[in-house]
């Protein structure tokens, strides 16, 4: 609190002392008090002077500050305006209706909403106390010289708080062709839009109030008030200020019912709506209904809701109401507190001095801090839950209508539409299980899933691919973070049921049996056809294996399944195979001859496999020659249940193979190392290597990410022309870029988009913390 009252002081230094001049025409003061933190104090100071009122440079702001008994800031804006004192003279001003002709200066206005006239009759004291001296901001005298002007014309007299008086004859011009016109081009100097807005807000709070005003024409100026707020609603000074005026009326004229009309605008705030509602709640003892609740945590001030919660507000508050209804049933209760509501109206014109709402005498609880820590707990739930589908919309050609991004939505609020989609994929899912081991392609997986399947699988695809999986009770072999390998968008995919519980990472023996099926499925294929006898022997390798739970049995069968139909070869395996043992290398061996020896046979082309493999091990090429003796003998010897198990067939050695074999160990060797010395992996892993940057990434790749932070958008050619600077390809580089970021933040920092290459800048920050 005492920063912001330093803060505060400085603008009001600044303003005595740097921005003071004379005046040259009389002023008169207007006052407005807002109870709001001091960052939205400054931010609506900042607006006024940004964008509604563009020249300052006759008025003087002072700025005072108290502070209330109960320790809360009172920050009052005293600013001395431009306007000439009230007229005694002249025709009376009356209200204009809509449809009624009224010429000015030659002009025909026949929209109406204006006061029209050379003075105000004086209210005096007015609502609760606050003053009006019968000055109008908004009032059209029509002795007043004018210029025809088109109304996009704006000169320097359209400052602060405008009035229609204290504008140059060129902008009076200006702003009658706009009265005159049908309102509606939000391309239109907002100052003058204020303008009119000042007469609507006192022919509603003031002229209404006195009773002879029917319904229907308070509705009328209702909805002129919310179709010109539908037009200027990209204005954040004149959304705010109009959005309070419309609840202000809904709260006085409630026989009306405009409530119903504020509640189907997304971007409406019902700051004094609802502490209204839930000041009427708590006083009948009634529960925080999950609306309510969601309206509280939304309008906190203590309270900002994050990226998720924003980006898809919609879905953000089908998934919070349905969380604390399930959590609190019919609402939380709160206890009435003492202290008592009180709703403050603060005024867009000049003119008006303020108002305080007739209500009646309620608690005030939305001050209260327990109960809406419980429910800013709930919203922090409910926005991590949208994070992974809030960042699919966040990148470029997506859309909330896409399947990929349904998928992603947690199952409880799911439309009816795309639940239908949802079915029709687990009927064919489970038809693919049934008949055929849930062998399938990725191509198929993509279109089941309601969209088009991309070029190439990287990373960002392969998770999205596993979440939507996930979402419908699924799990998809090859899996990168437990096979440590992806399927390729023109390959093979294995479908099969998820166990119920929570997926254990992947164990030590659970990886050196992916390799071991990789490598045997490489030999296997060694002749393009596949024996049922070197598939038994992999599968028993899985079965027996009294260490595997039911889980990973079924991972490890669905991943042979795949691995059999899909080319295998040992890039990637470098890094996993070091992290054997000599003990477990010698296993891994020992089990591929098996394979290659299953069908009793073995061919020149399976004992190059062998070779190559040995090598990839680590192990000694000519070894083999010894390990297959092992398995001829094991023939014509009985055979142990162990052995047995493997599924040993018939098996016949043909020597001249092995006397080649042995011959050119030494050459396959050689051959070998020039072979594994240009292995690269087909997943980089994640864990940062010695000598890199930025967590992960290599100089030549952290050089060119910062170069790309200098701005979001890069055309294709410039990124490829960075890229050759640094001895790097543009597809190789963004992938590396982008699973370095899918490692610290789980997203992509950069879109490849055709013809250009996107920077996701909030993506970026998150890296940066």
């Amino acid at each position: 609190m005492e920063l912001w009252i330093f803060i505060a002081a400085i603008y009001v230094i600044y303003l005595l002392f740097f921005k003071k001049k004379k005046h040259k025409s009389a002023g008169s003061y207007s006052s407005k008090t807002v109870k709001a933190p001091p960052k939205e104090w400054l931010a609506d100071i900042k607006k006024k002077e940004a964008v509604v009122r563009k020249d300052d440079s006759e008025d003087d702001d002072l700025a005072t500050f108290t502070l209330d008994s109960d320790r809360s800031v009172e920050y009052r804006v005293t600013t001395i305006q431009r306007q000439n004192p009230p007229k005694t003279t002249g025709t009376l001003a009356r209200w204009v209706q809509p449809g009624e002709v009224t010429t000015v200066g030659g002009m025909k206005i026949t929209s109406g909403h204006f006061y029209f006239g050379q003075r105000m009759k004086p209210a005096g004291q007015s609502m609760s106390g606050y003053y009006d001296d019968g000055t109008e901001a908004s009032l059209i005298d029509d002795t007043l010289n004018i210029h025809h002007k088109p109304y996009l014309y704006e000169d320097s007299s359209l400052g602060y708080w405008p009035s229609y008086s204290s504008l140059s004859a060129d902008a009076r011009g200006a702003y009658l062709n706009w009265l005159a016109s049908d309102r509606s081009d939000a391309s239109c100097p907002v100052g003058y839009v204020f303008i009119y807005l000042y007469g609507l807000e006192r022919k509603a709070l003031f002229d209404c109030r006195d009773g002879n005003t029917p319904d229907a024409e308070f509705r009328t100026l209702f909805n002129e008030i919310c179709r010109l707020r539908s037009v200027f609603i990209e204005n954040r000074s004149f959304r705010n200020y109009s959005s309070q005026l419309l609840e202000a009326m809904s709260i006085l004229r409630p026989d009306v019912d405009l409530v119903a009309d504020l509640g189907r605008d997304s971007s409406f705030s019902n700051g004094m709506l609802f502490k209204l509602a839930l000041a009427k709640a708590v006083d009948a003892g009634v529960p925080v209904s999950a609306d309510l609740a969601l309206t509280w945590v939304t309008n906190h001030t203590e309270y900002a809701l994050r990226t998720p919660a924003r980006r898809c507000a919609k879905e953000f508050a089908a998934l919070f109401k349905r969380r604390y209804t399930l959590k609190y049933g019919e609402g939380i209760v709160v206890k009435p507190n003492k202290t008592r509501l009180r709703l403050d109206y603060n005024p867009a014109s000049p003119s008006l001095r303020g108002v305080r709402l007739p209500v009646p005498d309620l608690p005030d609880p939305s001050a209260l801090k327990g109960p809406v820590q419980k429910i800013m707990t709930l919203a922090e739930i409910c926005t991590d839950e949208l994070d992974a589908y809030s960042r699919y919309l966040g990148r470029k050609g997506t859309s909330e209508n896409d399947t990929a991004a349904i998928m992603l939505l947690p199952m409880e609020i799911i439309n009816e539409s795309a639940g239908k989609v949802l079915n029709t994929f687990k009927r064919w899912a489970d038809e693919v299980i049934a008949s055929h081991k849930g062998l399938t392609t990725v191509a198929d997986f993509w279109a089941h899933m309601g969209a088009t399947c991309p070029a190439k699988i990287n990373k960002k695809e392969a998770d999205l691919m596993q979440a939507f999986a996930l979402k419908m009770g699924y799990y998809l072999a090859p899996d990168p973070h437990y096979h440590h390998v992806k399927a390729e968008a023109d390959g093979a995919l294995v479908l099969f049921a998820a166990g119920e519980g929570t997926r254990l990472p992947p164990s030590p023996a659970f990886i050196s049996a992916v390799m071991t099926l990789r490598l045997g499925s490489m030999v296997a294929l060694t002749d393009n056809s596949l024996d049922q006898a070197e598939q038994k022997v992999l599968e028993n390798a899985i079965d027996h294996n009294s260490g595997f739970s039911e889980d990973e049995k079924r991972s490890l069968h669905s991943y042979l399944t795949w691995q059999l139909h899909t080319p295998a070869n040992m890039a990637g395996m470098k890094n996993r195979i070091a992290l054997l043992s000599p003990m477990e290398k010698s296993a891994v061996g020992k089990v591929i001859v098996g394979v290659a020896c299953s069908d009793g046979r073995i061919e020149p082309g399976e004992i190059k496999q062998l070779e190559k493999i040995y090598s990839g091990l680590g192990l000694d090429p000519s070894t083999i020659s010894g390990n297959i003796h092992q398995h001829s003998t094991a023939e014509v010897t009985p055979l142990s249940p162990t052995s047995a198990s493997l599924g040993a067939a018939e098996f016949t050695l043909d020597a001249s193979v092995l006397a080649h074999h042995e011959s050119a160990t030494d050459d396959v060797r050689k051959l070998l190392s020039a072979i594994f010395t240009e292995d690269e992996p087909e997943l980089r892993e994640s864990t940062p290597a010695a000598g890199t940057q930025d967590g992960g990434l290599d100089n030549a790749h952290s050089q060119l990410y910062h170069r790309l932070l200098e701005k979001e958008q890069w055309p294709r050619k410039e990124v490829t022309e960075l890229c050759e600077n640094f001895n790097l390809m543009l597809s190789g580089a963004l992938e590396v870029i982008n699973d370095w970021s899918y490692a610290v933040v789980d997203a992509p920092v950069l879109d490849d988009a055709d013809d250009d290459i996107w920077v996701d800048l909030e993506i970026a920050k998150e890296l940066e913390g």
